[in-house]
């Protein structure tokens, strides 16, 4: 397989456990990738389509930064003070905890 960049983008587990499974059906794995891709089977929380929906949901409707949104998306916190690890140190220190109920909430519409 070739290791050539194509484009840099980041995404979430779910969505990279797609792309590997779509890649190891055309190509055989070396153990760092079978790796990766059982790390990737084993913790994504939603389906891709779901987790892309997401993703551009906090993004647009709570302003959370993209990279931060794809964690949160890959973790899938359960309370306020899980979530409220997402944005320390980050540009947003203080985060209301009314916007973190918020987020919640949308959190738990797309829990499986």
């Amino acid at each position: 397989m070739s290791s050539k960049v194509r484009r840099e983008e980041d995404i979430t587990t779910a969505e990279a456990k797609e792309i590997l499974l779509k890649l190891s059906e055309k190509y055989e794995f070396d153990q760092f990738q079978r790796r990766v891709l059982d790390y990737a089977v084993k913790f994504s929380k939603l389906p891709r389509e779901k987790a892309r929906e997401l993703v551009d949901k906090l993004v647009d409707e709570f302003e959370v930064d993209r990279k931060e949104a794809i964690q949160i998306v890959n973790c899938m916190p359960e309370s306020i003070e899980e979530l409220r690890t997402f944005f320390a140190g980050g540009r947003r220190r203080i985060v209301p905890t009314e916007l973190l109920e918020n987020i919640l909430r949308v959190l738990d519409e797309y829990r499986e």
